[in-house]
């Protein structure tokens, strides 16, 4: 499939079709005609179109209810693959994967504090040409290429504006990997495409709103509703790691004033630890709270109980603001949920509006570990295809 024939997907029906043979595993055409409307000789048609351009296959034969026994479609998983990158602010990963997200070959390269520009560029470059070469018998089976970026993103033009963990400004990601390797690309912030990978991937019940919550180096959320990313006017929705809780607090990366951001993250809580615990090492790692809480020392699972209910609080607020069916929690800060987890549910419960917020939000941590932004990045271009 080549640039711009995904023009020949605008048909409702088409997305339609494709999306119901995705959802269902296997499906006769005779199903499909049944539960979407759509008359048999159309859902016929277009089935024949989606054969041919490599995306769907007909499978095993159905079992009979009465007639001739119907042969079953599947999605062709290997008809297309999408390359997803993680651009974070220590690390650059990337992945092949196909279209039900199994993930075929990897790549990677570290980026160092205070990098410039041009040689973040050259170290993205290098990840992508090292999968197109893993990859080289299925080079022409590449959608497009996806990139998740900490900060804010202009998604029209694929620019990073602005990265507050790499101090990274008006970086040109699409132009530049575009003109490179002559495939589309799209750029999205990192807490939104997470967002599009655990909906892909790890989302088990559908729902009209679903979000993620990311806490790690910083605190972004990801919304999706009706199976689209909110992105607002100025592509900021979901920056809920600068909303303010607190009037007095530390001063943020961004510069404002007790952002919820200084909290919760992983640098959050060393910070509270050295000041709470006379004895904590200088050196103190969020991972080595967690080891010290995990055996037994009170001290540290405090600290963490602590950003269990500061994160709830957090929550809350996003709840009361935003609303949604679902939330999953992810992020590295996420690593110690079987302490902090509870006090974070505890915390919404005592705090939310009205019983109705108590009963029916879903709250859960992510089952995707540390494929979910990769995964997330590459599901741009599977987002684009079936809806």
């Amino acid at each position: 499939m080549q640039r711009g024939t995904f023009e020949w997907m605008k048909s409702v029906n088409k997305t339609t079709i494709l999306n119901k043979i995705r959802l269902s595993g296997s499906i006769s055409r005779a199903d499909i005609a049944k539960e979407t409307g759509i008359t048999p000789p159309t859902v016929s048609s277009i089935v024949k179109e989606l054969i041919d351009e490599n995306l769907v296959k007909e499978s095993h034969i159905g079992r009979s209810t009465g007639g001739r026994k119907p042969t079953l479609l599947q999605l062709k998983e290997d008809g297309y693959y999408v390359i997803g990158i993680d651009a974070g602010s220590k690390i650059i990963k990337g992945i092949v994967c196909d279209l039900v997200g199994q993930i075929h070959s990897r790549a990677e390269a570290e980026i160092w504090p205070n990098i410039t520009k041009e040689k973040f560029l050259e170290c993205l470059l290098t990840v992508v040409e090292q999968l197109l070469t893993k990859n080289q018998h299925d080079t022409g089976k590449v959608l497009g290429i996806g990139v998740a970026m900490h900060g804010v993103i202009d998604i029209k033009t694929g620019t990073s504006l602005s990265s507050v963990n790499s101090g990274l400004i008006n970086v040109p990601i699409k132009q530049t990997l575009e003109n490179k390797f002559g495939l589309p690309v799209k750029v999205e912030n990192n807490s939104r495409a997470m967002a599009l990978g655990e909906f892909w991937f790890g989302n088990e019940n559908a729902v009209k709103r679903f979000a993620v919550i990311n806490i790690g180096r910083g605190v972004g959320s990801g919304l999706i509703v009706d199976n689209k990313l909110i992105h607002g006017a100025q592509g900021v929705t979901g920056e809920i790691g600068h909303t303010t809780i607190s009037l007095e607090g530390e001063r943020c990366s961004c510069g404002n004033i007790g952002c919820f951001e200084t909290f919760v993250t992983g640098d959050a809580i060393v910070r509270r630890a050295k000041r709470m615990i006379p004895t904590a090492p200088e050196n103190l790692t969020a991972e080595e709270v967690y080891r010290l809480a995990k055996q037994g020392e009170k001290q540290y699972i405090h600290i963490l109980e602590e950003t269990g209910r500061l994160i709830g609080i957090g929550i809350v607020n996003f709840i009361h603001t935003v609303n949604p069916d679902k939330i999953i929690l992810s992020g590295g800060v996420m690593k110690s949920k079987e302490i902090i987890f509870p006090i974070i549910k505890k915390t919404i419960h005592e705090r939310v509006l009205i019983d109705k917020l108590r009963e029916e939000t879903i709250i859960e941590v992510s089952k995707l570990g540390d494929d979910i932004t990769v995964l997330g990045a590459a599901a741009l271009w599977l987002n684009d295809l079936f809806y």
